[in-house]
């Protein structure tokens, strides 16, 4: 699946596939959850997880337009 057309907040997360983002999304949360040793470590993380997140969302937004266009072709062949 070639990547989504819609930047990434963050460059570092442009080349992650959805998977890669979402798991490292869940690795972010945990550590936030468990409590980063200061606050400048724990906005890294909050600011990484929002990254990741948008990556996430790029990747189902264009998950959604391909569906969206596979059905109105198929919709145009069955008519």
């Amino acid at each position: 699946m070639p990547t989504p057309s819609v930047d990434s907040r963050d460059a570092g997360t442009s080349a992650l596939s959805y998977e890669e983002a979402r798991d490292e999304l869940v690795r972010v949360v945990n550590e936030l959850e468990r409590g980063a040793s200061t606050l400048e470590q724990s906005l890294a993380l909050w600011e990484r997880g929002e990254a990741l997140a948008a990556r996430c969302e790029e990747w189902l937004i264009g998950a959604k337009t391909r569906l969206d266009a596979a059905r109105a072709t198929a919709s145009t062949r069955a008519e």
